[in-house]
């Protein structure tokens, strides 16, 4: 599995880099602008991340709208959300405007922090990455 954990957090990226390290490589970026960049040049390059992570809370560009962006970059490239990247919001924000709101752009499901091993376990399991 080739994971890109998008977390502004030093502490809350190593943490995220230590749950994934057995199941594959992980790539990390500090805002949602760097993110989309490393996403998109990855799909270019024909070796797609199965799976994005992405944290709300960041400068530059918050994790919802770099989650709309990823969602663009497919739709553009023929790739819809079904047969697309997998993404998983990992967030410390539980208000149900941000919840609905990432569910509308399409994410694959919704984390607060702090992150709970089993319960990422259990939605890698369910979305078939491991």
């Amino acid at each position: 599995m080739k994971v890109l954990i998008v977390e502004d957090d030093f502490t809350s990226r190593l943490l995220m880099q230590g749950l994934f390290e057995p199941y594959g490589l992980t790539h990390t970026c500090v805002n949602g602008r760097e993110g989309v960049e490393a996403f998109r040049k990855a799909l270019e390059d024909n070796a797609p991340y199965d799976l994005v992570c992405l944290d709300i809370m960041m400068p530059d560009m918050d994790g919802q709208a770099a989650l709309k962006q990823i969602r663009e970059i497919e739709e553009n490239a023929g790739i819809f959300s079904t047969s697309g990247v997998r993404i998983i919001m990992t967030t410390a924000l539980d208000d149900r405007k941000n919840i609905m709101t990432a569910f509308k752009e399409q994410c694959d499901a919704y984390l607060v922090k702090p992150i709970d091993r089993e319960k990422l376990l259990d939605t890698l399991r369910s979305l078939n990455l491991i």
